[in-house]
């Protein structure tokens, strides 16, 4: 499962375009703030139309001008974590996570998801009471369980202290290990970016 991706879009005065070759793992699309990189991530999950290319996840089409394909993004099943957590407020954690939990055939439980991002001590608690660190990983975890077939993270460790942004790394080995999902990351730090990457693509 990987990402095999070509667009090319104007947005304002600007001209993005990106190739990611087909790779396993992670895949880092590196870059200075303001180059299209998260434009990229809005083409691949289908809430920005191309103007040119394709988009194929684990082999599946997604998007292609040559072929008029343009999967609606609710089908393609992305896990898209903004860099802003957006966790709904009047919800506690549990009932976040549980927001859009799809229990299909190979989706990972609700009790793996908790364990494996550490989320027990976090349930029964307001967003507003949770450190930057801790609402990334409730994020995380709700991509996660509406059994995504892919995750795009836009900056996952933006404005996170040392040891917060440690731990969100952590996290991220943790999911890349022992789930077969292919991941694409957005950020602008070199040591993130080698950290982290099986593949680096720059913008």
């Amino acid at each position: 499962m990987s990402f095999d991706v070509d667009v090319t879009a104007r947005i304002g005065e600007a001209l993005v375009s990106c190739v990611i070759p087909p790779a396993p793992g992670v895949t880092v699309l590196f870059g200075p703030s303001g180059v299209g990189k998260t434009s990229v991530l809005h083409m691949i999950a289908g809430l920005r139309r191309p103007d040119h290319g394709h988009v194929r996840v684990g082999g599946d089409l997604l998007f292609s001008t040559a072929t008029r394909v343009n999967i609606a993004p609710e089908r393609r099943r992305a896990g898209y974590v903004f860099q802003e957590p957006r966790l709904f407020p009047h919800m506690r954690v549990r009932a976040n996570l549980l927001y859009g939990y799809r229990k299909d055939a190979g989706t990972i439980d609700v009790d793996t998801t908790v364990a494996l991002l550490g989320l027990d001590p976090l349930l029964d608690r307001w967003p507003r009471g949770l450190s930057g660190g801790e609402a990334r990983r409730v994020a995380i975890g709700r991509a996660l369980l509406s059994n995504p077939r892919f995750l795009l993270l836009d900056e996952p460790l933006s404005s996170l202290d040392r040891g917060r942004r440690e731990e969100i790394m952590g996290l991220i080995e943790r999911v890349r290990d022992a789930l077969s999902l292919p991941i694409l990351l957005v950020t602008h730090d070199h040591a993130e970016a080698r950290r982290l990457g099986n593949q680096i693509v720059q913008l």
